[in-house]
């Protein structure tokens, strides 16, 4: 019961906060003055023209036709190339604490996407249909994969290929002034601020709660009801955490049952989001007997706050618990982000995050221990036990001007982050395992391409 209260705590704080925003700018504004009884009586106002024909109600629009719909189909992708440097030179060569910008030292093609899709009209009144589909290529994809699917790729070879997406999409005008949007297929998850695209994210390295704190895909089935521009309701259900269907994909815990759901809140300058994703993802092949039908919960809550039109503030707040090992975690992260010039833009990144049991954060130092450690296989992935973690990242997002279309939003994204463990494990150093803190200098660039 502790995992269920700390989730509805949370969301409800969360709530409760953005409900104390709205409220403070309702008490901001002060109510009318009073009429004055001594001032004299006004005049008594000229007679009002009479009121002109009411205009004819606007027909809502037509649907799109298909050529309409043919021509709004996007062809587009991207290409990330950046290095992390750790001025320890860890004799492994990993940057522990980090996935993705693991690989110290060493310049590597972290992703190049290719992306086809249609996106869904998000003021279409009647029956609107769309699609994504990603694939990529990189070392990202080591970490990304769904199971069972491109399996046995060379494990040589750092660089793999994975299907980030593939789903359709479609908008039901039914039950709700704004309607039912519905996805189904493989989807990146919703749950979280960071995200696997890196046009989505502000800094190149990733936080301890998108690496250790959140699923990063799923194959299955969401629903969002737009219940009123205030509320928006998530119910879904899938296979898992980063698996696809049939054995050795969802098929090795797809007898029990996925959950995805949770809500939005969108005030004027205030946005919560909070979602859950509870169901078994300890492998059947595990040594431990009777865990494999054991629910993990994965649950998080995202605050936006922009309290002026420059400066936007993000908090995270993030709790994981997985019965069958007995092991949680969580913590909390909170971001700046404030433009310096119509080119520069400066960020900030603070994050504590707590694993209680030092199962969650680990290294994987093979191309293919990640994957393996999912599907419970032999690896050489390791960690240091029971530790709080503590990262604060600073950064920048160069986005040039005057840049042919073809690649605008083109972003060089340079950072310096200090990890350090408040308590327990000092997993950092050279060789690993003999210091509590760590600091890395990254930089990345990410050119869009826009077709």
């Amino acid at each position: 019961m502790t995992h269920r209260m700390w989730t509805l705590l949370a969301t409800a704080a969360a709530a409760s906060l953005v409900a104390g925003a709205a409220l403070a700018d309702d008490q901001a504004t002060p109510p009318p003055a009073a009429p004055d009884a001594t001032a004299p009586a006004a005049a008594p106002a000229a007679a009002a023209p009479a009121a002109a024909p009411a205009a004819a109600p606007t027909p809502p629009p037509a649907p799109l036709s298909v050529d309409g719909w043919i021509k709004s189909i996007k062809l587009g992708g991207h290409l990330e190339v950046g290095a992390t440097m750790n001025p320890m030179t860890p004799d492994n060569q990993i940057n522990f604490g980090h996935l993705f910008t693991d690989k110290a030292n060493q310049i590597v093609l972290n992703q190049a996407a290719i992306t086809l899709e249609r996106d869904l009209d998000p003021k279409a009144t009647w029956l609107d249909v769309g699609f994504k589909f990603q694939a990529m290529y990189g070392v990202d994809s080591q970490f990304t994969q769904f199971l069972g699917e491109l399996p046995n790729q060379p494990a040589n070879n750092r660089n793999q290929f994975d299907i980030v997406e593939a789903n359709v999409l479609a908008h039901l005008p039914i039950l709700t002034p704004g309607g039912i949007d519905v996805k189904a297929g493989q989807f990146s998850t919703p749950l979280g601020n960071e995200v696997i695209d890196p046009t989505g994210n502000f800094f190149y390295s990733k936080s301890y709660i998108f690496n250790f704190g959140i699923p990063l895909k799923h194959t299955g089935i969401m629903f969002t009801t737009h219940v009123n521009p205030l509320l928006d309701i998530y119910t879904g259900y899938t296979t898992g955490v980063n698996t696809s269907i049939g054995a050795p994909g969802g098929g090795y815990n797809a007898d029990q049952p996925h959950f995805l759901g949770g809500f939005g809140l969108n005030f004027a300058k205030v946005t919560v989001l909070a979602l859950t994703h509870i169901g078994p993802e300890d492998p059947a092949s595990s040594p431990f007997t009777g865990i494999h039908s054991k629910l993990r919960y994965l649950n998080d809550v995202v605050i936006t706050w922009k309290p002026d039109a420059k400066l936007t503030s993000t908090t995270e707040l993030n709790y994981i618990r997985d019965d069958g090992y007995k092991a949680t975690g969580g913590g909390v992260s909170e971001y700046l982000a404030y433009p310096l010039s119509s080119i520069v833009t400066a960020g900030l990144r603070a994050e504590v995050w707590r694993d209680n049991n030092g199962f969650f954060v680990a290294a994987f130092p093979n191309n293919s221990d990640y994957v393996n450690a999912e599907y419970g296989r032999p690896n050489s992935s390791y960690n240091f036990g029971p530790a709080t973690y503590s990262e604060f990242t600073l950064g920048l997002n160069i986005k040039p001007s005057k840049l042919p279309k073809e690649i605008d939003g083109l972003t060089v994204r340079p950072e310096i982050r200090y990890d350090r463990t408040l308590v327990g494990a000092a997993p950092f150093g050279d060789p690993p395992g003999t210091s509590r803190d760590q600091v890395t200098i990254g930089l990345d660039v990410v050119v869009p391409f826009n077709f």
